[in-house]
């Protein structure tokens, strides 16, 4: 009877060290996608070693973002030969950004993209980044994330939860799409306008007279055809994508805002991840950037061409009137660090 306890206690105890050893692995978990890296990484993963990551984003395939994407995930697995493996979620499939987001803060191998109008309910500076009319081009906008200005806002973010992995990604010139013409302000009033869901987006349409109206981007296409909004804003590729020229026929380059977004994860997840293999990820994810800036503006030119074949009329409009009347969005969050907008214009005008 001893002897079979003895065996007993033996083979419980090789168990539980197997288990052990299990939870402590890094090895992701391919079936799930579901990583979990040991805590106090070395700097250098073990060989054989593969850390999964999902990349999420609410783009539909074949739009910018998508194939930004797919470029990242080629350049950052050839770079780490293997060792990093990226799983692509287009179209919201791992649920909206929010929730992705708190995901991610709760550790998950998730990276998504975010708009700083997002990050802004973390980080409340954040969302000047998306102002409307705040930069003349895109790459003041970048220019902006080199600054200390951000290095400070991405400090703050870390101490959310949240991980800048990568700033430079281009969504776009937001325009206007709609079913009635638009050339001023006052063509605007009463028209529902989709926006995102966030106070930046809100506040910038009702500003400028319409009635800005909350709706996910991939039930755009159904609210226009029952009535439910008369028109869209979005860079064109986004727009297209969505089919929203099949229902709206009145293009207005309003211009209204340069936007770029960033790829964030959860500073848990990354912190646990070796050093190079961090650093690798970062580094492709900003090639990757360029290489969507540069689908992003051939697809722009296809779309205008699309959008004429579909008989979209489109229309020159003189901005200055939007400009004016959005200018009390900058008043509209007491939230944000006294003397924001001149710090923004100074770190411009002193651009080298």
């Amino acid at each position: 009877m001893k002897k079979v306890s003895k065996l007993m206690f033996a083979s419980l105890a090789a168990m539980l060290f197997m288990f052990v050893a299990a939870c402590s692995s890094g090895t992701s978990d391919t079936s799930s996608g579901i990583s979990e890296p040991s805590e106090g990484a070395s700097e250098e993963a073990t060989e054989g070693e593969v850390y999964s990551i999902n990349i999420a984003y609410g783009n539909q395939p074949g739009e910018p973002v998508d194939e930004l994407a797919k470029k990242w995930k080629e350049l950052a697995e050839e770079a780490s030969d293997g060792r990093l493996e990226l799983k692509l979620y287009p179209s919201s499939q791992l649920g909206p950004e929010k929730d992705v987001v708190e995901q991610a803060q709760m550790g998950n191998n998730v990276i998504v993209l975010a708009g700083y109008d997002f990050l802004m309910d973390y980080v409340p500076d954040a969302g000047i980044l998306t102002a409307p009319y705040l930069v003349d081009d895109i790459d003041e906008l970048l220019y902006l994330t080199e600054t200390e200005w951000f290095e400070g806002l991405r400090n703050d973010l870390r101490e959310q939860g949240i991980d800048v992995v990568t700033t430079r990604t281009v969504y776009g010139e937001r325009h206007l799409l709609t079913n009635e013409k638009v050339e001023t302000p006052e063509d605007l009033k009463g028209l529902k306008i989709r926006v995102p869901n966030n106070q930046m987006s809100i506040q910038t349409f009702e500003a400028m007279g319409a009635a800005a109206t909350p709706t996910p981007l991939g039930d755009l296409y159904t609210s226009l055809q029952q009535g439910l909004v008369d028109g869209a804003e979005n860079p064109l590729p986004v727009l297209q994508g969505v089919k929203a020229h099949e229902v709206s026929k009145y293009l207005s380059f309003t211009g209204h805002q340069k936007f770029i977004t960033a790829w964030i994860g959860g500073t848990s997840f990354i912190d646990t991840m070796p050093e190079d293999l961090a650093q690798i990820l970062r580094e492709t994810g900003d090639e990757a950037s360029e290489h969507g800036r540069n689908v992003l503006d051939a697809q722009t030119e296809e779309v205008l061409a699309e959008f004429e074949a579909q008989g979209v009329e489109f229309y020159e409009v003189d901005v200055e009137p939007f400009k004016e009347l959005v200018q009390g969005v900058y008043e509209s969050f007491p939230s944000w660090t006294p003397g924001l907008y001149e710090e923004i214009q100074e770190l411009l005008e002193n651009r080298p």
